[in-house]
């Protein structure tokens, strides 16, 4: 297996990774590719409770929304309109997750008590409890005068196995540490909402996300054997500095061995996909991760 996380200029032989440890279980994830229409919160959250329902259906143990579903990413409506969690819109799902006895991880829009904005997600158990309440840290340009900047990172032991949280960019190559952090604190799983925009004139010909999305992910995924998944929106852009701009779908999952679930690219994609991923076995704790690392060829001393 090729190694993606080399530093060196030009690249060394890639090393040979030890086999992957054998699985411990199955989780069993619904994607919803949700259409997010901006400034919309109610018609929103009206499709996500039913995505929610959809994916109990057939049987998920826990499905993933995307990003700031309420009112959208950057929709200038948020500014004056978001809500606290708990609050409104976090009790409606709460609600679904209890009433359909599933996980449900979903970003929304927060109002904090100080006035603040964050670009949150919230984790919920099957009883409807908010168990994980994250704030997006790795913030582009554009989103900062809409949300301030996150300053925690959580990661929760469930039945599921142990999961951690982060939102979009989070994941980007320049946020990497923030996976990493999770890694360490032991997650098996990072679950991303996401909303991943493109320009109107990319189609389904185009494929921008393998370095942007699939390489960051399977550089986490061979570093730590995690798993990470994403979901995105889809629709047009409406308001705010991206208008005109579509998100288009692309869900993405992926293991130590690969991607293991990718949905369709188009802003019209709004379904909800549903994978059996893998529950990684992960027995390294603390110190024995950097030595793990080290085996891969992992190098803590050199500036990139």
């Amino acid at each position: 297996m090729a190694s993606l996380f080399s530093f060196r200029k030009p690249a060394p032989p890639a090393p040979v990774l030890p086999e992957v440890p054998a699985p411990i279980g199955t989780l069993r994830i619904g994607l919803g590719q949700l259409l997010v229409e901006g400034g919309e919160p109610a018609r929103n959250l009206a499709r996500a409770v039913e995505q929610i329902a959809q994916a109990a259906a057939q049987q998920c143990e826990l499905v993933l929304l995307p990003e700031t579903l309420d009112f959208a990413w950057t929709h200038p409506s948020a500014l004056y309109e978001a809500q606290p969690i708990p609050g409104l819109y976090s009790d409606m799902l709460c609600e679904a997750a209890a009433r359909h006895q599933i996980y449900v991880c979903a970003g929304l829009t927060e109002r904090a008590a100080d006035g603040r904005n964050f670009n949150a997600a919230i984790l919920i158990d099957p009883q409807g409890n908010i168990i994980v309440k994250y704030h997006k840290i790795n913030l582009l340009d554009v989103e900062q005068p809409y949300y301030a900047v996150g300053q925690t990172l959580n990661v929760v032991d469930t039945p599921l196995g142990k999961i951690g949280v982060n939102i979009c960019a989070d994941n980007y190559l320049d946020g990497l540490p923030i996976g990493h952090t999770l890694a360490r604190m032991g997650a098996e799983f990072i679950i991303a909402p996401a909303s991943w925009t493109v320009d109107y004139s990319i189609t389904e010909e185009h494929d921008p996300y393998q370095e942007k999305w699939v390489k960051p992910f399977s550089i986490l995924a061979q570093l730590y054997n995690v798993v990470v998944v994403s979901v995105t929106s889809v629709g047009y852009i409406v308001g705010g500095p991206y208008e005109g701009k579509k998100s288009v779908g692309c869900s993405l999952a992926v293991d130590a061995h690969g991607v293991r679930a990718q949905w369709a690219f188009n802003e019209f994609a709004g379904q909800l996909v549903v994978a059996d991923l893998a529950r990684p076995h992960r027995p390294e704790r603390g110190t024995d991760i950097g030595l793990m690392l080290q085996r891969k060829g992992y190098r803590f001393d050199q500036l990139p």
